[in-house]
């Protein structure tokens, strides 16, 4: 299945991306991919997207993952709301109860 996903590329402290697509299967840091659809600089806010590609990769059956969705969604290349990429953290009730006493 393919992906339109962020390769990060740059340096140390300085994140930058690479709007890429690829292979779902491969890693975000392998650096195999079909085509680059742009770049996002995390830092300056700019963002460059080729929004003709990305419609027509979507259109072919092309998933987004929730960052690059968020992303196509905040520039109005995507109808719908935002996905929320970090959900929160459900507390573990039972396993506190079973922790291992000593004797």
């Amino acid at each position: 299945m393919l992906i339109i996903r962020l390769q990060r590329v740059g340096r140390k402290n300085d994140p930058t991306f690479r709007v890429v697509l690829t292979d779902s299967k491969n890693g975000p840091k392998s650096g195999r991919y079909l085509e680059i659809l742009g770049s996002y600089d995390a830092r300056k806010g700019k963002t460059q997207l080729e929004k003709d590609r990305i419609k027509y990769w979507i259109w072919v059956g092309a998933k987004t993952s929730t960052t690059m969705n968020n992303i196509l969604v905040a520039h109005k290349i995507v109808n719908g709301k935002k996905l929320n990429a970090m959900p929160k953290r459900k507390k573990v009730v039972g396993a506190a109860k079973t922790a291992v006493k000593p004797a």
